[in-house]
């Protein structure tokens, strides 16, 4: 199986009714996975499933909040009813918004927690019983803020951290079972919510690019490509890793944001 075929294979993506998770299951529907996605919004999942079956493969989508532990448990249970085993899970709802911490009320900083690093427990705990066994891959979504620490973000730097251990000690406990675990740290990724924020102006941009050694924003796809490498055979061996997706701006220090 080459990294692009997938056909045959079930992906549950979490949050991937929009930005960068929606191009990883559009990217795995083009390779002919069948695919789930979950998010919050009823109308958000309606438009990524009819969008995703575009592509010729199943497509369904389940509405819950990963913050609600049992509703999540149910979403994966009726994907699993419907597609069988999940060879894939990408877990990537997020939350921000740019804040002091002392401008930050603490249900601002546990909101950001209880989506990101919360939401990604329960999604993962949740979904084990219904991963392959061997075989299956699971993809964390994470940030630069992981590693990088940031004025305006320190609810998100704290999740994030959180984030990329919780897949260093599941790939430890789950390794057994044959899952390989995985973080994915997006950098600077053009046409997203994130840079939108993070980024509002040209000037903000321009600042963003000159600190990315490729000279250039990073695309949905780009982030996707990493993810089906990683769904291959020829990444068996990867697992418990924390790999960026920035065009080696993270190793440049996450240069250009402004506080």
């Amino acid at each position: 199986m080459q990294t692009s075929d997938h056909a045959g294979r079930t992906v549950f993506v979490a949050g991937g009714t929009s930005g960068i998770n929606l191009g990883i299951a559009e990217a795995f529907a083009e390779a002919g996975a069948r695919l789930a996605v979950m998010s919050r919004s009823q109308e958000r999942i309606d438009a990524a499933v009819q969008r995703l079956r575009t592509f010729g493969g199943e497509a369904v989508g389940f509405s819950a909040d990963v913050r609600n532990a049992a509703a999540v448990a149910a979403a994966l249970k009726s994907a699993h009813d419907a597609l069988g085993d999940i060879d894939v899970l990408v877990s990537g709802a997020a939350g921000n918004f740019p804040s002091t911490a002392l401008g930050m009320s603490t249900n601002g900083f546990k909101a950001v927690v209880d989506i990101d690093l919360l939401g990604t427990f329960n999604v993962l705990r949740a979904a084990h019983a219904y991963l392959r066994k061997p075989g299956a891959l699971v993809v964390n979504i994470s940030a630069p803020q992981a590693l990088h620490p940031r004025a305006l973000q320190s609810h998100v730097c704290a999740a994030k951290a959180g984030v990329d251990m919780l897949s260093r000690v599941l790939a430890i406990e789950w390794g057994g079972d044959g899952i390989r675990v995985n973080s994915v740290m997006p950098g600077p990724i053009d046409d997203t919510e994130g840079m939108a924020r993070l980024a509002p102006t040209a000037d903000d941009r321009a600042a963003v690019v000159r600190g990315i050694p490729l000279g250039r924003m990073g695309s949905k796809r780009d982030v996707a490509n990493l993810v089906l490498f990683l769904a291959s055979p020829q990444a068996a061996f990867v697992s418990g890793a924390v790999i960026p997706v920035d065009g080696g701006w993270s190793a440049n220090g996450a240069a250009g944001l402004r506080p």
